[in-house]
């Protein structure tokens, strides 16, 4: 039996071979440690050098710039954490949004129970954070904003570069979580103009456990961690040369490819929507029809639930459900409560994303098999 058709791109990404084969050396036969002064760390410290140039590459900035990581999480956490823990002194105010990724959300939670103060600012009905909205939030005390680059529910993309503009001018930092975004359309640190900028390598088909960090230079942050002094001191640990390795060649084929996979994953997204709209009624698409990722489509059923829908297509199409409906209660995402999306839309709401290896076959395959599952849940 054939597998799934993938739709979830958004949840992580296949290695891509070129990240594979720039893996294998360091998987048989380079296993050094790069802070070793002899042979055997020669080849794994120029490696580490390399993928942190590839990283500031895709990013434009510089090298020492560039702190690796286990992923996105710990990215985020180090980001809001270091900035609190360093510039207490200032300020213990910090803005975000309603619509952000529980490795941001629930680090807030957290601070406040210490006492750092948050404002959780609501978005609009295509999922976008007002700018106003962001400089009406500033208190003398505000010491970071932290806004998502884009959504990874409904795609949205953020004005990140009029809220850096903002931020600068009241002298506060910027950070954006940017594991949904890095691959998919540009991230030049100095055109979005952030101070802190956070990677995921599963998102940019990469291994899981790796991932980046962007701290400005000049920058201090408090580590989250204690111990050697690797990663300039601001991340100790031996690093993780193998999957540093595949991060450093992921961001190079991101950055190579990035105008061709835009255009493929928006080709293969739009594909998918016009099938969808054209062959069953009553759908919506949540999100920003233009300040949106490419490959992302957020589509709701009208009275219809999502996790029915996905048993009914998981045989044939992976995908994600932005309601988990129970038997007596339906839990709808804080992204879709955020925007207010009516409950008897946001229950039947899919996430469908597409990615490098989606083919118009597979598109095709997918309408059919959504449709014929919507209809025999409307008979």
């Amino acid at each position: 039996m054939a597998k799934p058709i993938y739709l979830d791109y958004n949840a992580t990404t296949p290695h891509d071979p070129e990240v594979i084969e720039a893996m294998r050396p360091f998987l048989e036969e380079e296993f050094g440690n790069p802070s070793s002064s002899h042979f055997y760390g020669s080849a794994p410290q120029t490696a580490v050098m390399e993928a942190r140039r590839r990283v500031a590459a895709l990013l434009s900035c510089r090298t020492e710039e560039i702190t690796f990581t286990s992923g996105g999480t710990e990215s985020n956490n180090h980001a809001i954490k270091g900035v609190v823990d360093a510039y207490g002194e200032i300020g213990n105010h910090i803005i975000t949004s309603q619509i952000e990724h529980p490795a941001i959300l629930e680090v807030c939670h957290y601070l406040e129970k210490k006492g750092t103060e948050v404002t959780y600012l609501p978005v609009n009905g295509q999922g976008l954070v007002s700018v106003s909205a962001v400089e009406a939030a500033i208190k003398p005390r505000t010491v970071l904003i932290t806004i998502m680059h884009a959504n990874n529910e409904v795609g949205t993309i953020q004005p990140i570069a009029e809220i850096a503009r903002i931020a600068k001018a009241h002298g506060i930092l910027l950070h954006t979580d940017a594991a949904q975004s890095v691959g998919k359309i540009p991230t030049a640190v100095d055109e979005l103009g952030v101070d802190l900028l956070s990677i995921a390598g599963h998102k940019i088909y990469a291994p899981k456990g790796v991932g980046a960090l962007f701290i400005r230079e000049g920058l201090t942050l408090s580590n989250l961690m204690r111990g050697a002094g690797q990663e300039s001191g601001v991340r100790p640990g031996t690093e993780n040369v193998l999957e540093i390795v595949g991060l450093g060649k992921a961001c190079e084929v991101a950055g190579r490819d990035l105008d061709r996979n835009m255009t493929h994953m928006q080709q293969m997204r739009d594909r998918l929507f016009r099938g969808l709209k054209d062959s069953c009624s009553n759908v919506r698409v949540n999100g920003h029809p233009q300040q949106r990722l490419p490959n992302t489509l957020s589509i709701s059923f009208e009275g219809l639930e999502a996790n029915r829908i996905l048993d009914a297509i998981g045989p044939e199409v992976a995908a994600s459900a932005g309601a988990a409906c129970h038997s007596d209660t339906i839990e709808v995402s804080g992204v879709l409560k955020a925007m207010e999306v009516p409950l008897n839309w946001a229950k039947g709401t899919l996430r469908l994303t597409t990615g490098r290896r989606t083919t118009g076959a597979d598109i095709d395959r997918a309408v059919e098999v959504i449709r014929k599952a919507v209809k025999s849940m409307k008979d």
